[in-house]
C-alpha cells in the first residue's frame, strides 16, 4: 500500500465514521433532549428520521455530481456541510430547529458516504481493494455499533449538545487534509441527469417515508399507502426514463450483472439485520437486564471488538478467496448468532458468545459484499456503483427497523415476546442475505502475461 493510498483509506474511513456514528448516536440522548426541549415522542422520532430521509434521498445524486465535478472536492464539500449542520444541531433551542438541522446533516452525509467509497475504489485496483474495504467497513461497523455507547457516555458525562460538537474539530481538520493529500478523480464525462435525479430522489423519499411511518401511522393508513404508491410510481418512471435517455444516471444494464445485483441484495439484508439488531439490543440491555445507557453500550463490546479484529483480516481474505464464500459464511454466522440471541438470557454473560458470533459474521460479510458491488463494474463506474450500494444500505437500515419494529409491537413489545421475535426476525433477514450471496460470481486469480501483474477475475 502506497503512502497516498494510506491517506485515501484513512480520510475516507474518517468521513464514513462521522456519518455512521451520527446515524444512531442521537438515540442514547433522546430522553435528555425530550426533557431539555420539551419534545413529544413523535418529534423525537423525527430527530432520527429527518437524518435518514435526506441521507437516503440524495445518495445517487451526490454520487453523480461527484463523478462529474470531482470526487475529492465534492467529498470535501460534503464534510463541510455535515460539519456546519453539526454546529446548528448543537445550537438548537427547539425541536423544529433541531429536526431541520438534522435534515441538513443528512444531506452532508449523503454526499460523504458514496464519495468516500468512490475515492476508495478509484485509489485501489480490484486485486487490492478487498483489504482496503475490509478496514473501511470494519471502522464503519464499529461506528454503527459504537453509536449508543458514545452517545450514552457523552450525554452522561457532558451534555447532549456535545454529540454534535465533537464533529466540528474533526470535520475542519479533515477538510484541509483531504484537499491536500487525496488526488482528484472523476467518472465518465457525461451530462448530469437532472430528471433522473429528481425521480430517484422522490422514489426513495416515498419508500423511506412509508417505511419509517408504518409502525406509528399504521401500515394500512392513507399516509403510508400514499407514500408507498408515490415511491413505486416514481421508481417505475425512473426506470422508464433511464431506458430512453442517452445520459442515464444509473445505466440499467448494470443490474444485468449478476454479481452487482446479488451484492446489493446482500448489502440490503445485511444492513437491515445489523441496524435493527443494534436498535433492539441496546434497548434489551436496559429493559431486561437493567443496564444504564452507558453500560448497555459497553455490553455490546464483544460485538464491536470482533469487528475491529476480524474486519481487516476479512479484507485480506477477500483478495485471496473472493467475495462469495465470505458473504455466505458471514451471513450464515450472523443468522446463527441472532437466532441464539433471540432465546434471551437471565445473565449478561450468556449473551457474549452469540454477540461474538454475530460480530464475526458481519465482519466477514460486510467488506465482501461491498467489494463485490464495486468490483463487478468497470473502474470508471465506481462512483455510481458506490452510490447505488450506499442507497441500498440506507434503505435496508430503514426497512429493518421499521418492519421488525412492527414485529416487536405485534409480539407484545416490552411486556411480551417483542425482543425475542424482533431478534429472530434479524436472523431471517441475515439468512436472506446469505442466500443472496450464493448468486455472487466466484473469482479466480491469474498473472497477466504482458505485465506480470496479478489480476482478479470473475468466473
Amino acid at each position: 500500500m502506497t503512502g497516498q493510498q494510506r491517506w485515501v483509506l484513512g480520510l475516507t474511513s474518517l468521513g464514513s465514521v462521522m456519518v455512521a456514528l451520527d446515524t444512531l448516536v442521537v438515540a442514547a440522548a433522546l430522553t435528555t433532549i425530550r426533557s431539555d426541549l420539551g419534545a413529544s415522542a413523535e418529534q423525537l422520532e423525527w430527530t432520527v428520521n429527518a437524518y435518514g430521509l435526506s441521507f437516503a434521498m440524495l445518495l445517487m445524486t451526490a454520487a453523480a455530481i461527484g463523478d462529474r465535478l470531482g470526487r475529492r472536492r465534492t467529498y470535501a464539500a460534503g464534510l463541510a456541510l455535515f460539519t456546519a449542520a453539526s454546529v446548528a444541531c448543537a445550537l438548537a433551542t427547539s425541536l423544529p430547529f433541531l429536526i431541520a438541522a438534522r435534515a441538513v446533516q443528512g444531506v452532508g452525509a449523503a454526499i460523504v458516504m458514496p464519495l468516500a467509497m468512490g475515492l476508495l475504489g478509484a485509489a485501489f485496483p480490484p486485486e487490492r481493494r478487498g483489504q482496503a474495504i475490509g478496514v473501511f467497513s470494519g471502522v464503519t461497523g464499529i461506528a454503527v455499533l459504537g453509536g449508543p455507547l458514545i452517545g450514552g457516555a457523552v450525554t452522561e458525562g457532558l451534555s447532549w449538545q456535545w454529540i454534535f460538537w465533537i464533529n466540528v474539530p474533526i470535520g475542519v481538520v479533515a477538510i484541509g487534509v483531504v484537499l491536500a493529500k487525496i488526488p482528484e478523480s472523476t467518472g465518465p464525462a457525461r451530462r448530469l441527469d437532472l430528471i433522473g435525479a429528481v425521480l430517484i430522489s422522490l422514489a426513495v423519499l416515498g419508500l423511506v417515508w412509508g417505511t419509517v411511518r408504518g409502525e406509528s401511522a399504521g401500515w394500512t393508513s392513507a399516509e403510508v399507502l400514499t407514500a408507498f404508491a408515490i415511491g413505486v410510481v416514481m421508481l417505475v418512471a425512473f426506470g422508464l426514463w433511464e431506458r430512453r435517455t442517452d445520459h442515464a444516471m444509473i445505466p440499467l444494464a448494470f443490474f444485468r450483472n449478476r454479481t452487482f445485483t446479488a451484492a446489493n441484495s446482500a448489502g440490503f439484508f445485511l444492513t437491515a439485520a445489523l441496524i435493527s439488531a443494534v436498535f433492539f439490543l441496546s434497548q434489551y440491555m436496559q429493559a431486561e437486564l437493567g443496564s444504564a445507557p452507558l453500560k448497555a453500550g459497553l455490553q455490546l463490546l464483544p460485538w464491536t471488538a470482533t469487528l475491529f479484529i476480524v474486519g481487516p483480516i476479512a479484507g485480506r481474505l477477500v483478495d485471496r478467496v473472493g467475495e462469495r464464500p465470505l458473504v455466505v459464511i458471514g451471513m450464515a454466522l450472523q443468522t446463527i448468532g441472532m437466532l441464539w440471541l433471540s432465546r434471551g438470557a437471565d445473565q449478561y454473560y450468556e449473551l457474549v458468545a452469540p454477540l461474538v458470533i454475530c460480530g464475526c459474521g458481519i465482519s466477514l460479510a460486510m467488506p465482501a459484499a461491498q467489494s463485490a458491488a464495486m468490483s463487478a463494474l468497470p473502474r470508471d463506474a465506481v462512483g455510481i456503483a458506490s452510490g447505488i450500494y450506499s442507497m441500498n444500505r440506507q434503505l435496508g437500515g430503514a426497512a429493518g427497523v421499521a418492519v421488525l419494529g412492527s414485529v416487536f409491537t405485534a409480539a407484545g413489545g416490552y411486556t411480551g415476546d417483542g425482543f425475542a421475535r424482533a431478534l429472530a426476525g434479524g436472523g431471517v433477514l441475515s439468512l436472506l442475505g446469505a442466500l443472496s450471496g450464493f448468486a455472487i460470481a466466484a473469482r479466480r486469480r491469474r498473472t497477466d502475461d504482458r505485465t506480470g501483474e496479478l489480476v482478479v477475475e470473475g468466473v
